[in-house]
């Protein structure tokens, strides 16, 4: 199985009942495997916090609840998480959280273990997808004997990864009966001021379970050499090494023990610290008074791999095997008939000043459109805007627009909408209406009439939604028509009002798009001025001073054919 498909598989062997999510790489998996489970209900949030929170109710009513996000996610669902600290649980509640080392598919490179030191919440960290599944279940043991939220921190290499795991069968947990108790759930400072010891001495207590716990396991193979490490570097420890040094691995991460890596340290001549990112591991260790060698020999950024760790030793590397080497760049691109691409380029053609947001767009800041001017988290292109002519005023206001899509815009972008319409700048909002979440494989939300099983759902109407925001001009443009795109956008920033453009069509690769017939070059007309080359079109390339179209990739948009000068690039059979 896969890392996220063995936490779905656990989150059904615990008797799980309840899963909320927002999708967000390399996270998405395990929200829509748990769907394949009809014991389990499933849902896409609109954004984390609302999935925590979901989460939490249903933890609350006495059932075993998740939520799974990525790191950037836990940002947003941070200020549940630090008072569900203090509340505790009634059902178990587990949050699976995956970080993105390299940042393969992410906006920084975040260390999620911060975040389980400043809630005081365990984390448990597995290595592989047997470990995936099973740490599932003794997370959910450990949540609800400490009382306790927990965290499972995953990463890219383990949730994308495949190994054997062993089935089981489910728990199946009883609904309880409900009984309140406000002095436990209800966090008014008189209440919070008698759990906060509560989550002191819970702490002490998980601490000394990480002292006989299996999910900490030494491997005495060496009293020269050990090691210490968790998750996806125990793997290349083990890859590199073998059984010729002994190794400490951490499977609960937070809170780390103490008194088994004293008696580890003590029982090898040297003692080295292998984990990606942040030295937390190290940092405790300096903190007992242990010493050790570990970011002096490892980087602090990036993914580590099996040569990481020879070159860190001084280990040859095997032929072959080296990722280092030049390779040709293949920089990401905006699919052929992507509905993005037009629009941008109207936006680059008039020097439009654009603040963007997280999704498949973003692409839109790269060669040839440069079309973006930042680019920060979710929702942010929205709430930036507003600051951005505030504080340039009415010569801003003329030349700037935002773009965000359109599950982003329910995700945190409705908020700093009301905030343009409430504090009144003159801001033209541009949401990326593709029907979809796109850039994580295709989920549903609030926009698209249907639920994460595909199941017709209440459908938010963008229109509407806007202007019962306040926004009064309100348009939708076809991204495909350049001059509705162009004319939409110039008159907008040229009215002072605040304004959203809804540039509306279905992504290309959804299944009941159907692709028009390739459109083709007449070369006896085409002078290789190479403008259809300024979409950046991967189904557009110059062969022999022409224009060439591929037609394995073209998919009639007809978006290059208008911007032909000379009408060389004709439409293809209707």
């Amino acid at each position: 199985m896969l890392g996220n498909e063995a936490v779905a598989r656990g989150l059904y062997e615990a008797g799980v009942k309840v899963v909320s999510s927002y999708p967000g790489t390399p996270s998405t998996e395990i929200t829509e495997f748990a769907a394949k489970y009809d014991e389990i209900y499933c849902e896409w949030a609109p954004n984390e916090k609302v999935a925590a929170e979901v989460a939490f109710g249903a933890s609350l009513r006495g059932v075993r609840s998740a939520c799974a996000m990525k790191h950037v996610g836990l940002n947003v669902a941070a200020d549940p998480l630090f008072t569900l600290s203090y509340t505790g649980v009634n059902g178990g509640m587990v949050l699976f959280v995956a970080d993105d080392p390299a940042m393969h598919s992410s906006q920084n490179e975040q260390d999620s273990r911060h975040y389980a030191i400043a809630a005081k919440v365990p984390m448990l960290e597995p290595a592989d997808s047997a470990e995936a599944k099973d740490f599932v279940k003794e997370a959910y043991r450990i949540s609800e004997e400490y009382d306790t939220p927990v965290i499972v921190r995953m990463c890219t290499r383990i949730a994308h990864s495949q190994s054997s795991v062993e089935l089981c069968s489910r728990e199946e947990i009883a609904l309880p009966e409900y009984k309140k108790n406000p002095q436990k759930y209800i966090m008014a400072p008189a209440n919070a001021i008698r759990r906060h010891p509560f989550v002191e001495e819970r702490t002490e207590k998980l601490r000394q379970l990480g002292e006989t716990s299996a999910l900490n396991k030494v491997e005495n193979n060496s009293t020269e050499t050990g090691i210490i490490c968790s998750g996806t570097c125990y793997q290349y420890v083990k890859e590199v090494f073998g059984n010729s040094v002994s190794v400490l691995k951490l499977g609960l991460v937070n809170p780390l023990p103490v008194e088994i890596i004293k008696a580890f340290a003590d029982s090898v001549e040297k003692l080295y610290v292998v984990e990606e990112l942040d030295p937390i591991i190290e940092t405790h260790l300096n903190n007992i008074g242990v010493k050790c060698i570990g970011k002096e020999m490892f980087p602090i950024i990036g993914e580590f791999n099996q040569n990481t760790i020879r070159k860190a030793f001084g280990i040859a590397v095997p032929e072959n095997t080296a990722t280092d080497t030049a390779i040709p760049v293949r920089p990401p691109v905006m699919c052929s008939g992507c509905p993005h691409r037009g629009l941008f380029y109207t936006l680059a053609k008039h020097k439009i000043t654009a603040l963007g947001d997280i999704g498949c767009y973003t692409l839109g800041s790269a060669a040839p459109l440069f079309a973006l001017d930042s680019t920060l988290c979710m929702g942010a292109s929205v709430s930036g805007i507003h600051g951005f002519n505030k504080a340039g005023g009415e010569d801003s206001e003329k030349k700037t627009v935002c773009v965000i899509g359109d599950s982003t815009f329910m995700h945190s972008g409705m908020t700093g909408l009301v905030n343009i319409a409430y504090n009144a700048s003159n801001s033209t909002v541009i949401i990326l209406d593709n029907s979809i979440t796109g850039m994580t494989g295709h989920q549903q939300n609030p926009t698209t009439g249907y639920n994460i099983k595909g199941e017709p759902a209440a459908a938010v109407n963008l229109e509407e939604l806007c202007r019962s925001i306040g926004i009064e001009r309100v348009r939708v443009v076809d991204p495909y028509n350049l001059k509705e795109c162009e004319n939409a956008i110039l008159e907008e920033l040229s009215v002072p009002a605040p304004s959203v453009i809804i540039s509306r069509r279905p992504c290309m690769l959804l299944k009941y798009v159907k692709a028009k017939p390739p459109v083709t070059v007449n070369e006896a007309k085409c002078v290789g001025c190479k403008m259809c080359m300024k979409i950046g079109c991967p189904a557009i390339s110059i062969k022999n001073g022409k224009a060439h179209i591929d037609f394995t990739q073209c998919v009639g948009c007809d978006v290059c054919t208008q911007m032909c000068k000379v009408n060389a690039i004709e439409k293809g059979d209707r």
